[in-house]
């Protein structure tokens, strides 16, 4: 095997991916203290055609070099906006027919491997902050929550880790 050079992995122009059709999902960062994280949510982001990342709270917005380390550019091609309040973008988001999932460990969570997509609905799911996770307000007006299965003694993961395994999950459940 011979691994692949850059050139040859046939990835889109921010063009085509600005043009291309976008996965059914949308991100909300809730109070996302780390630029780091908020970068890396933007690489994610691009790697699985997401249509767009909301930024509330204190989360940082692009531009921002911190952001760039880890973004890589993704903040070029992904489409963002920033609301400062979480609540009102969520009752905006559900009037137009998202569908809201908050992921956490809460009472009557869904585990994520029991989680099924709807066909034909959008959905937000919402990250929370790195110390406090989402917040209870965001909690009480979403549609669900889901918890990713752990079985470590550690009670939680990056941030940056939840995205990536619940974007793969979700993704394959969509295709």
């Amino acid at each position: 095997m011979r691994k692949l050079k850059n050139s040859e992995l046939n990835r889109l122009s921010i063009e085509e991916f600005k043009n291309s059709k976008k996965t059914p999902i949308s991100i909300i960062l809730d109070d996302i203290r780390s630029l780091n994280n908020i970068g890396s949510v933007f690489r994610t982001a691009d790697a699985f055609l997401i249509d767009i990342i909301y930024l509330c709270g204190i989360t940082a917005k692009p531009p921002n070099k911190d952001i760039h380390k880890t973004a890589l550019g993704s903040t070029d091609s992904v489409n963002w906006e920033y609301h400062k309040n979480i609540i009102d973008l969520i009752n905006s988001l559900k009037k137009n027919g998202v569908r809201i999932v908050s992921v956490e460990q809460a009472e009557n969570s869904v585990l994520l491997n029991n989680f099924i997509y709807e066909e034909n609905k959008k959905y937000a799911f919402i990250f929370g902050n790195e110390v406090n996770g989402v917040s209870q307000k965001a909690i009480d007006i979403c549609d669900k929550v889901i918890e990713i299965p752990q079985y470590g003694s550690k009670h939680s993961f990056n941030i940056s880790v939840s995205i990536g395994i619940v974007l793969w999950d979700v993704y394959n459940k969509i295709n």
